[in-house]
């Protein structure tokens, strides 16, 4: 297993040229640390920059202002230390699922026997013994999307980045896969961070959830998830206290509903 990463953002900003206008700010001065082992959530409305902070932590654009370090090192380009997740599982449909899996130890220097073994590993981490063998249309797309986790883990990553991965699933697949998600993060003890627009999904998951906001994208907020290990209760006072605030620093407008009468207690 691989040592869980340490990342520091520190003033990143990214802008794009766009027909027609000046710049596109899609990231202003962005910086937050991530210790080791740590799962941070990235929340907020679209064209806030978190999925485009997500592509400068992957490596895929090294365009930007300030720096992003990992264990206080530069990062520079795609890495096997960094696994992603997708909304899409984008698992191919002509592999099967141990072979899908299989593609991300393409470029990595172990044996045959090694790969196969930890393919095996990581399919039993996801609750997947018995589908080595079936294809992306033989899945359910719960079962897929947990055949994409393990894809993102079985390299054994220093950090696994996780781009809206529940949000097509409904909502109890959902439910059932955070759970599942929460297991796998303490099995393996790897950091992750998710980019996610469920607070509720955010909260459940995280020990730090970050707010960002739009035009431009920037973060807003660091809220630290003081509540005990999961599962969460998501229906108690702590839980929706922190959901509040969230919403209120992304500048959404909360209900005030009046407190339900309190029931009798029976002796």
């Amino acid at each position: 297993m691989a040592e869980p990463g340490r990342l520091e953002v520190k003033a990143v900003s990214k802008s794009y040229s766009v027909p027609g206008r000046a710049r596109l700010d899609a990231l202003v001065n962005a910086s937050f640390d991530v210790a080791p082992g740590a799962f941070v959530s990235l929340v907020g409305p679209s064209g806030c920059g978190k999925s485009t902070l997500l592509r400068l932590i992957v490596g895929l654009d090294k365009d930007y202002e300030g720096d992003i370090l990992l264990h206080g090192e530069r990062i520079a380009g795609t890495s096997l230390t960094r696994g992603i997740v997708f909304q899409d599982h984008r698992l191919l449909p002509w592999l099967t699922l141990e072979q899908n899996i299989g593609l991300a130890l393409a470029n990595a220097d172990w044996s045959p026997e090694r790969k196969a073994q930890t393919i095996r590993e990581h399919i039993a981490l996801v609750g997947l013994q018995g589908f080595e063998k079936a294809y992306p249309h033989e899945l359910s797309g719960g079962m897929a999307q947990r055949g994409a986790i393990a894809r993102g883990l079985v390299g054994q990553p220093e950090i696994l980045l996780l781009d809206e991965p529940l949000g097509a699933l409904d909502a109890l697949t959902r439910v059932r896969l955070q759970e599942e998600l929460q297991r796998i993060w303490r099995v393996e003890g790897v950091t992750m961070i998710l980019v996610t627009h469920d607070v509720d999904e955010a909260i459940f998951l995280s020990d730090t959830v970050v707010v960002m906001n739009a035009n431009p994208g920037r973060i807003v907020k660091q809220i630290r998830v003081d509540l005990p290990p999961g599962p969460r209760d998501r229906v108690s006072t702590g839980f929706a206290a922190l959901k509040r605030e969230i919403l209120e620093a992304m500048g959404e407008t909360v209900a005030q509903h009046p407190a339900a009468p309190a029931l009798p207690v029976e002796a």
